[in-house]
């Protein structure tokens, strides 16, 4: 454990080093530090290999970049990203041959244009059948490179392939005669490939070249594109810019787009973090990353001029990050595209292009609002064109390629966020992760490298599985103690204890101490035990005897499992009271007791309703339903432990908070939804059965919806609360911990009542506690500086 925890702080103070400087990005002296977040573009790169120095015409300008092409060739032959085994993707074919190209520019490197020569004749048929429809990047590159290494007289042997070539020239034409120069729903659009496109297309003198620019250089951010503007123009502007990317990268290698986009590097390492189950390592460079988002993200207006598909991937996994992290955000800074006929129109016929932009839409919606009907609608249209997308074969997507994104959309769409364990998202993350994604550039894939190296893999792998094995312990401690007590082994109880602890521990932040999650733990093992002795053992009078003692906090002259439950119960409170005098100084055991008196009331008036036959009104069901559901009090006492913890006062009843209200409310709609059958053949009664009972002419299915609303509303009131300063008094740590429980009630409660299975939760429990994650490791990729 010694030897874990010293090499996770050795892990986190390398990537810390590596987060601080994309946080000081901004200064000139150590731009290098965005930049190096992203992996080189061996094609771009050899753009900038082939322009000659002007004072020189007989040398290259950048002989750093040359040196690069020369001394990065991979040993199969061929430059450009390779996949999760470490076989070349598609992008080696145009990066191998633009490679090739600046070598033959300066008559260097013989052997390794021969190497790349043989590498093309021997893989390309073999890469090129990987794909059915090819991508639209391709088609474009592609064939621009074949030409132009016809030009430099260099002929390239496509022996079975010719028709796959022809093919590709083909959807080439066509795409050149459907777009326009500059298509906002393009990405990146025609004017980007200015180094690719063919004469026959449109002869760009040096006037059109030169209206092509602004201040930053070509448009765009291609250095590819502005090597060819400097070959055709040599206008200062385009000298301007490739120097300044080549000071900037002073390894020799570009990237695939320049400057690249600072608040898009920056939301997608806070994302990877998040992510992985990292953030408590990176609480403060995460909010200084989001702090500096958010100035650019509120002072920037919404806009459809720009390119539509990076905008809203950006955006809409912006609007997410910022909302959790507590920020005011507008929906309508990606929602717009709702009301735009010509967006939707684009979408809907494109739906391989925008998969990914979808898929992050979709999961911005997870965090809706009442009264929010544009993220409704997002959600609803997302969720319908993601559902579509996995029926359809290949895929073309604009902004990445990920050979795991069908699994990650069908892994969003099986089970709603709300309803699943942060523990077990990240898991499945760290996974995923081992095979990175491919973002696309202009001219082939590229990586943001730090996303995917070694470091940060690592330091989530070690730190799940540092998580395992304390929960592991903890577990174990949890189930000595309740058999110590004699709550496992009751006889007519539900025996929940891990279950309990599964969900304590896997939905709770793991930067809270352990006492919170085994308060939670123990809280839920003794609600468990106790609901069933009302529900199923006790006769009445049992029932007002252990009711009574509880509430004199007095257990003597109680007999039987009465006694063994009070004891247990007496127990833990006085834990409970203990610990926190010795941390805060305050005595909380009368406040302890009144808080469970409340329960066993709530759990003795339902008793009586059910073995008396009174059937309650809807209104008098929900507030003793909301109290007899329990949640109120494992999740106030372990509130009591977080940091800064939870007032002593705000236990009394008379002083809850909203939160606390939406809370109690949501877990006995979620536990009402799925329990009603079992309920109605137990002579019980309970919402949905109540609204029928009101409503004679009702149906069973608008009972449902109807408690369904009402659960959909207040839970929106949670998220809010939980989310936003000022609406409860409440720490964040405790608001936090809130939205922990409900989710673990959403678990349970998914369109089943998984809490009563016996075996449900087992597969989870075991990747949670005892399984390691996969390992389906890809290669780490050195960064560009």
């Amino acid at each position: 454990m010694e030897n874990s925890s010293s090499s996770i702080q050795a892990l986190v103070s390398r990537i810390k080093e590596r987060v601080t400087h994309l946080i000081n990005g901004n200064n000139s002296n150590n731009y290098i530090g965005v930049q190096s977040f992203v992996s080189p573009s061996a094609y771009d790169t050899a753009w900038l290999a082939m322009v000659a120095d002007p004072r020189q015409p007989g040398k290259p300008m950048f002989k750093a970049c040359l040196d690069w092409v020369l001394d990065n060739q991979n040993p199969s032959g061929f430059w450009g990203e390779t996949d999760r085994e470490g076989f070349p993707t598609i992008d080696s074919l145009p990066a191998t041959l633009a490679c090739m190209i600046a070598l033959k520019t300066w008559n260097l490197g013989h052997q390794h244009i021969q190497k790349g020569m043989a590498f093309i004749s021997a893989n390309a048929a073999i890469i090129l059948k990987g794909y059915g429809n090819f991508p639209r990047w391709f088609s474009i590159i592609f064939p621009g490179m074949i030409e132009l290494a016809k030009k430099a007289g260099m002929e390239v042997a496509f022996l079975h392939e010719i028709d796959q070539i022809n093919d590709i020239f083909d959807e080439r034409s066509k795409i050149l005669q459907r777009e326009q120069i500059i298509d906002k729903y393009e990405h990146p659009p025609l004017l980007s490939y200015l180094e690719a496109l063919p004469s026959w297309y449109c002869s760009f003198d040096e006037e059109s070249i030169i209206s092509s620019l602004n201040a930053d250089g070509p448009v765009f951010q291609s250095p590819s594109a502005a090597a060819h503007a400097f070959i055709a123009t040599r206008h200062g502007r385009c000298l301007a810019y490739l120097q300044t990317v080549v000071q900037t990268c002073k390894s020799g290698a570009v990237p695939p787009m320049y400057p690249v986009d600072e608040d898009f590097i920056k939301i997608c390492t806070v994302d990877q973090l998040q992510r992985l189950g990292l953030s408590g390592y990176f609480n403060e460079e995460i909010k200084q990353l989001l702090e500096q988002v958010y100035r650019n993200y509120k002072n920037q207006q919404p806009t459809k001029l720009n390119i539509v598909p990076a905008n809203l991937f950006r955006d809409s996994l912006a609007f997410r990050l910022l909302r959790m992290q507590g920020y005011h955000v507008s929906p309508w800074r990606f929602c717009w595209f709702l009301s735009d006929g010509t967006a939707l129109a684009h979408i809907n016929n494109n739906l391989q292009k925008f998969s990914s932009v979808l898929y992050s839409i979709y999961r911005a919606t997870d965090l809706m609002f009442q009264g929010e009907v544009e993220l409704q609608d997002a959600r609803l249209l997302s969720r319908k064109l993601l559902k579509e997308y996995l029926t359809l074969g290949s895929t073309d997507d604009d902004i990445l390629m990920w050979p795991n994104l069908r699994n990650m959309i069908e892994y969003e769409l099986d089970t709603p966020w709300m309803a699943r364990m942060d523990h077990l998202d990240h898991r499945k993350w760290i996974e995923e992760s081992k095979v990175s994604s491919l973002y696309l550039g202009k001219a082939s894939f590229y990586r943001l490298s730090f996303l995917c190296s070694t470091d940060l893999m690592q330091l989530a792998e070690e730190h799940f599985q540092f998580l395992q094995s304390t929960y592991k312990r903890e577990l174990e401690e949890l189930t000595r103690w309740s058999k110590a007590l004699g709550l496992i082994d009751m006889g007519f109880a539900r025996e929940k204890t891990a279950y309990c602890y599964f969900a304590s521990a896997s939905s709770i932040p793991s930067s809270y101490n352990c006492d919170v999650r085994l308060i939670v733990a123990k809280s839920a093992t003794l609600i468990t035990v106790a609901d069933d002795f009302f529900d199923m053992e006790g006769v009445l009078d049992e029932l007002k005897y252990l009711t009574t003692a509880v509430q004199r906090w007095d257990g003597r002259g109680l007999i039987g499992h009465s006694k063994i439950i009070f004891n247990a119960l007496d127990n833990f409170v006085r834990d409970i009271a203990m610990k926190y005098l010795a941390q805060q100084g305050s005595d909380i055991t009368y406040n302890l007791q009144q808080l469970w008196y409340e329960a066993f009331d709530s759990w003795l008036k339902e008793a009586t309703w059910s073995k008396t036959g009174h059937i309650p009104s809807m209104a008098s069901y929900l507030e003793e339903g909301m109290i007899s559901i329990a949640v109120h009090v494992l999740v106030l006492q372990a509130a009591c432990f977080v940091e800064p913890s939870l007032p002593a006062s705000e236990l009394n009843s008379s002083k809850r908070a909203m939160i606390t209200k939406y809370l109690m409310i949501s877990a006995r709609l979620l536990n009402d939804l799925q329990s009603y059958k079992k309920e109605e053949r137990d002579g019980k009664k309970n919402s949905i059965l109540l609204y029928l009972e009101e409503n004679p002419d009702a149906k069973i299915e608008e009972s449902i919806a109807y408690v369904e609303s009402i659960l959909d509303q207040t839970k929106k009131k949670l998220l809010e609360h939980a989310l936003m300063d000022g609406l409860d008094g409440m720490s964040n740590a405790c608001k936090q911990l809130h939205l922990s429980i409900l989710k673990a009630f959403e678990m349970f409660f998914n369109s089943a009542n998984h809490f009563d299975s016996s075996t449900a939760m087992l597969d989870a429990i075991k990747k949670a506690i005892y399984i390691p994650p996969e390992d389906r490791a890809s290669k780490p990729l050195k960064p560009i500086a």
